[in-house]
C-alpha cells in the first residue's frame, strides 16, 4: 500500500475497468456514512472511499496543522490520491464541506476530476450582504466557542440537529458516535477551517459538469447556499431532494444514489 493510499485510508472496489467515483464526507465523519450509497455503484464503476486526513481511520500522524489550514489542503490530498490511483476523468462526490474540496481540487486540475457532484453544499456558511449561507458572523463564532469549550457535549447536542429526522433518531445517535469518535483537537481545528472558509469565487473556475444536490431542512446548508452554488457553477444541474436534514447518505440513500446515477447517464 502506498504513503498516500494509508494516510487517507484508501479503500477500492467495484469495477476495476469502470470509470474512478471517489467518495468523500463531510466535518465530523468518516467514509463509512457512504456504506449505504457505494453499492450501487460498484457494477459499473470504479469504486473509491477515503477518509479525510484527521478522520477516520487516517494516519492521525500525517495531520499537518499548516497544511490543513484551509481547504486547499485537502484538495491536495484528493489530487495526490487520484495520481496515486492513475486515475483520469474522475467523478468526485463530495458532501457538505467536501463539495468545495472538490471545486478547488477540479479547478487545480480538471483532468482527474472531471466530474464534480456536491452534496449539501455550501461556499459560504456567514451571510454577508445580500448573501445568505445562514449564519450571522456571531452565530458562528459562539458555535465554535461551545465547540472548544466542550466538544464531545457539542457533539451530543449538535450532531441530532444537523442530522434532522428527529423521528429517526438511530441516525442522529449515529451521527454523534461519528462526531465523538474523532479526535477533539483535529475537530476543533477543522470546525474553523470549515465554517471561516470563503470558496464563492472558485465557483465561477469550474470547467467540470457539475451536479448540486440539496436536501430540504438543511439546517448547515440552507436552500439559498445551494442555489448560490448552482447559479454560479456554469451550466451545473441543480436537484431539490426530498431528503431532510443535512445527511442524506445516511437519512435517504436510495434517493441519493438514484440521483447522482441518473445525472450520469
Amino acid at each position: 500500500m502506498s504513503t498516500v493510499a494509508r494516510r487517507n485510508n484508501v479503500n477500492i472496489s467495484g469495477n476495476p475497468n469502470g470509470r474512478t467515483i471517489l467518495f468523500s464526507h463531510g466535518f465530523g465523519c468518516n467514509q463509512d456514512v457512504w456504506r449505504h450509497v457505494a453499492p450501487a455503484f460498484l457494477e459499473d464503476y470504479r469504486v473509491v472511499l477515503f477518509d479525510l486526513t484527521g478522520a477516520g481511520a487516517s494516519d492521525l500522524s500525517a495531520y499537518d496543522r499548516a497544511k490543513y489550514d484551509s481547504l486547499d489542503g485537502y484538495a491536495d490530498d484528493v489530487i495526490e490520491i487520484l495520481e496515486d490511483l492513475d486515475a483520469k476523468d474522475a467523478i468526485f462526490v463530495g458532501h457538505s464541506v467536501s463539495s468545495m474540496i472538490g471545486v478547488l481540487a477540479a479547478n487545480r486540475d480538471p483532468s482527474r476530476v472531471g466530474t464534480l457532484v456536491l452534496v449539501g453544499p455550501s461556499a459560504r456558511y456567514i451571510n454577508d450582504g445580500g448573501y445568505v449561507g445562514g449564519f450571522e458572523e456571531a452565530d458562528i463564532m459562539a458555535l465554535l466557542d461551545d465547540l472548544d469549550a466542550n466538544y464531545l457535549g457539542w457533539s451530543s447536542a449538535m450532531a441530532p440537529a444537523i442530522m434532522g429526522n428527529p423521528d429517526r433518531p438511530e441516525l442522529g445517535e449515529e451521527l454523534t458516535g461519528n462526531f465523538c469518535s474523532t479526535d477533539p483537537e483535529i475537530a476543533r481545528h477543522f470546525a474553523r477551517v470549515t465554517f471561516l472558509s470563503d470558496n464563492r469565487r472558485d465557483l465561477a473556475e469550474v470547467s467540470v459538469p457539475t451536479l448540486v444536490l440539496q436536501c430540504s431542512d438543511d439546517l448547515i446548508a440552507p436552500a439559498s447556499a445551494g442555489r448560490y452554488v448552482h447559479e454560479h457553477i456554469r451550466d451545473s444541474t441543480f436537484v431539490n431532494l426530498s431528503a431532510t436534514g443535512h445527511i442524506p447518505n445516511l437519512s435517504n440513500p436510495a434517493e441519493l444514489s438514484e440521483a447522482i446515477l441518473g445525472f450520469l447517464r
